[in-house]
């Protein structure tokens, strides 16, 4: 380990007006990394969840449902810029349907909520430093979104990227601010007890979180759940969901062999020599959602007794210090996925719940789909799945992978209902209605076409 690495991030972080939950949080995992520990879970050391709860079988008694609702926050992560889709701020702010953003459709979704439910609901967005900005400024068109006594936000720490070789914080005179990374959102629970978030839910009589990314509008207020899990008394509990041939990446939920614990494995930690495993939606038939449910009274017991350290497993990430540049130096991001809490406390559950909770948008595939009429728009502001299975969408990455790209070919979103998958190759506008029916492929002709005129092959 090196001392004066170490001494040198903190002095950094400090200098920069970081709480002591962050710096103590970040000097652990950086013994670990520095310690060889990289966070890797072996087939061979778990074994499938196959047979967990499942929502439609619980039976939550309506009043129990509104109490929970009622106690409830609504937590959205939202330190996303979307890099990969050539963002450069929050991905919230990018409109998913009839001018509306991710982050109008949220907010929408809350009041509908509080009418339904008579309930304060709460709603927090955890920023980052890069989104917090154009995410409050977007907000104040919602000037009756805050609760008494509550912030609206707070924000996920930063912390040094280290040198890979030398495990010194990293400088980057041509933009210090690259030299900064979010430890993951696994940090949400430090950023909660290092700003005096938590105490102020806590004080305002909140007693259950529900957690979920801001791009994942699935992720709605729902009682039936909040009764569910408030009646488990449960300190955790996970959604996730039954996979599919297309859910290859992402985490799922495996029980450890050695103790018989619920983790979560992600891609990260899976060896090279698993992946196989890991992709095979019949060996793990479930994956984690990333929507979670947390008992905010056992949080924070669990931080006290733990100096806020909770010891969710290390993420060991190495990147180069300007994402957009593969020959700058390599570093190390020291990281933790917020899912991984469930190995943390004990009782800690996951329900399987339906898919129209899980509605992220990764990539323009995804908000292609959220675009056509594969959804509605309901009156509450939920994305509506209008069919029973959703196609595949696979765009060229050449033409539609970054925003812009994808908003000058797509004017007008293709009837999508009666197709089974829409393949796109090559460089087609789509500027006119455009019905697809069952398989439909795109095929490159070497040339600009336009839907609608020049023939699929």
């Amino acid at each position: 380990m090196s001392e004066h690495g170490l001494a040198a991030a903190v002095a950094k972080m400090r200098a920069a007006g970081a709480n002591e939950p962050a710096i103590d949080v970040f000097a652990h995992y950086y013994a670990e990394a520095a310690a060889g520990v990289t966070g890797m879970i072996p087939e061979s050391t778990i074994s499938p969840l196959t047979d967990p709860p499942q929502l439609s079988d619980a039976a939550v008694d309506p009043d129990a449902a509104r109490a929970a609702i009622a106690r409830t926050v609504i937590i959205k992560l939202n330190g996303g810029l979307g890099t990969s889709m050539g963002l450069d701020q929050a991905k919230t702010l990018l409109p998913v349907r009839e001018g509306l953003t991710f982050l109008d459709l949220i907010v929408q979704q809350i009041k509908a909520a509080r009418a339904q439910y008579d309930a304060p609901l709460p709603l927090l967005f955890m920023n980052s430093f890069r989104t917090r900005a154009d995410t409050l400024a977007h907000l104040e068109r919602y000037p009756d979104l805050a609760v008494d006594g509550l912030p609206i936000d707070f924000v996920q720490n930063a912390e040094p990227k280290i040198t890979a070789d030398t495990f010194e914080p990293v400088e980057w005179p041509a933009d210090p601010t690259l030299e900064w990374c979010p430890p993951g959102h696994g940090d949400v629970y430090t950023a909660l007890v290092g700003s005096g978030v938590l105490d102020a839910l806590l004080a305002a009589g909140m007693k259950y979180a529900s957690i979920s990314n801001g791009d994942n509008l699935g992720a709605a207020p729902d009682a039936e759940l909040a009764g569910w899990f408030a009646g488990t008394g449960a300190p955790y509990a996970a959604e996730i969901c039954p996979r599919t041939i297309n859910d290859r990446k992402g985490g799922h939920l495996a029980v450890r062999n050695a103790d018989g614990q619920l983790i979560l494995r992600d891609t990260a930690q899976t060896p090279a020599d698993d992946m196989d495993f890991f992709t095979d939606e019949h060996r793990h038939p479930y994956f984690h959602t990333n929507n979670l449910w947390i008992d905010l009274e056992q949080l924070k017991a669990a931080l006290q007794q733990r100096g806020a350290v909770l010891g969710l497993p290390l993420i060991y990430n190495v990147k180069t210090v300007d994402p957009a540049d593969s020959s700058s130096p390599k570093v190390i991001q020291l990281e933790t996925a917020m899912g991984a809490a469930i190995e943390v406390f004990k009782g800690a559950t996951a329900i399987a719940v339906p898919r129209s909770r899980f509605q992220p948008v990764k990539t323009t595939n995804e908000l292609l789909l959220l675009r056509s009429d594969v959804f509605d728009l309901g009156a509450d502001s939920r994305l509506n799945q209008t069919v029973p299975d959703v196609p595949r969408v696979d765009l060229d990455g050449r033409f539609y992978k970054l925003i812009d790209d994808f908003e000058a070919r797509v004017t007008v979103a293709p009837s999508l209902k009666a197709a089974t998958s829409f393949v796109v190759k090559g460089d087609w506008t789509f500027d006119r209605p455009v019905v697809a029916e069952g398989a439909v492929t795109y095929a490159d002709l070497g040339r600009p076409a336009v839907a609608g005129v020049d023939d699929p092959a």
